[in-house]
């Protein structure tokens, strides 16, 4: 019998890091003792303000079709974000149309400019839907090792040896999931420089951009000058600096002529994102009130990374690790635990939730299973205990003698 499915999904995966998080979820529901260190959204309220703006546009009736490229007001107060984040850079709201989520940004950024035959770089180990993403548009994932000395970033002479006739895009994400890695602004200069070189365009996810241990905002593109930008698409959004994953607001900046084009394509999948939900992210995105609640979040994320980097450093020494800048996720090597015999990230993970009931995700997800991904968007209780259970699985595990072949 023929196989029922088209084509278009014969690479489709569903996404790890959800199936784990509803893996863990499930457990819970059934009365298991279980620390979720897995999942990507914060675990703070959606700031009060924001929130009563959503309350607010439905009692108002604003429940009926939104404009399909975007409210105006959300528009615009995105535009004046990224203009006061990058310095008072000029950005034009025409240029921005709004998404169900930032992952519906990055799939019509990636269907608007790629196609059959062509290939797209991806820095490794990469989010999840990143490869999938780009599959789904008929297009080529190549993989781009980074270098665990530059805390598993890309530089240009990575870009490069990847590099050919065929390869249109590079998709990257600064501040990084799953590692925390940040670029800095000169290594972001060098990446635009060889992309404008190759004529290649940048798909920048920058939805952690405001949390960053840094000062200020974490470099973005558009922090470079305009004739870097002519091929540029920058992806935002408000799930993870407001704390608004399930209100799905996200958004990109494109050039005009992509960006009507995605808007075009827009219009004939999902139309405008969720109308109520806009004018919440209106308010997130253009009050100054709720910049108290998201500096106090990214405190929070940076105590809690303090905490953790200590740890490892403390009780687990020999453990590689990448000392995260950003986002709220520490990435760390299990294969060399026992070096006679290397666990795997998804063995480990599946161990790990089996001995001690704690759920982190493998990296595998991620393009490497050497490493492990843990979140630390977590209340502090869960990750202090899921930490204590991590340490002593950690020992238990270096300890077991390694298997003999007879």
């Amino acid at each position: 019998m023929p196989d029922p499915l088209s084509l278009n999904i014969q690479h489709l995966k569903a996404s790890e890091t959800i199936a784990i998080a509803t893996e863990a979820k499930r457990r819970k529901a059934a009365g298991e003792d279980v620390y979720d260190l897995s999942v990507g959204e914060p675990d703070f309220d959606t700031p009060e303000l924001v929130a009563e703006a959503g309350i607010q546009a439905i009692r108002k009736g604003y429940t009926r079709y939104p404009p399909n490229i975007g409210l105006a007001e959300l528009r615009t107060a995105i535009a004046g974000q990224l203009s006061q984040l990058s310095r008072g850079r000029p950005v034009n709201a025409d240029n921005i149309v709004v998404s169900s989520g930032s992952k519906q940004s990055l799939f019509n950024a990636c269907f608007t400019l790629f196609g059959p035959h062509d290939r797209v770089l991806i820095p490794t180990p990469a989010w999840v839907s990143y490869p999938q993403i780009v599959q789904l548009a008929r297009a080529e994932p190549v993989a781009v090792a980074g270098d665990l000395e530059w805390g598993l970033k890309v530089s240009v002479r990575d870009l490069d040896r990847a590099h050919s006739k065929l390869t249109k895009g590079l998709i990257l994400c600064s501040p990084c999931n799953p590692t925390g890695s940040v670029y800095t602004l000169p290594e972001l200069r060098a990446i635009a420089e060889w992309a404008k070189a190759n004529d290649m365009w940048i798909i920048s996810d920058e939805i952690y951009r405001r949390i960053y241990y840094g000062s200020g905002p974490a470099p973005s593109l558009l922090d470079l000058p305009d004739e870097l930008l002519e091929r540029v698409v920058i992806i935002a959004g408000a799930s993870k600096a407001y704390a608004m994953t399930g209100w799905r607001i996200g958004a990109a900046l494109a050039p005009p002529r992509v960006a009507k084009a995605m808007a075009a394509l827009q219009s004939h999948t999902t139309t405008g994102a969720n109308h109520p939900a806009q004018w919440a992210a209106a308010t997130a995105f253009g009050d100054e009130r709720v910049e108290a609640d998201v500096e106090r979040m990214v405190a929070t994320f940076r105590r809690r990374r303090d905490r953790i980097v200590e740890r490892f450093r403390t009780d687990a020494p020999g453990i590689e690790f990448v000392e995260p800048h950003g986002a709220f996720y520490f990435f760390f090597r299990v294969d060399g635990i026992r070096e006679r015999d290397p666990v795997g990230g998804a063995a480990f993970c599946d161990a790990l939730m089996q001995d001690e009931g704690v759920a982190l995700v493998p990296g595998s997800a991620f393009g490497d299973d050497r490493w492990v991904r843990l979140s630390y968007a977590a209340g502090d209780r869960v990750i202090a205990t899921g930490l204590d259970r991590l340490m002593r699985f950690i020992d238990r595990l270096a300890s077991v003698p390694a298997a003999t072949s007879k």
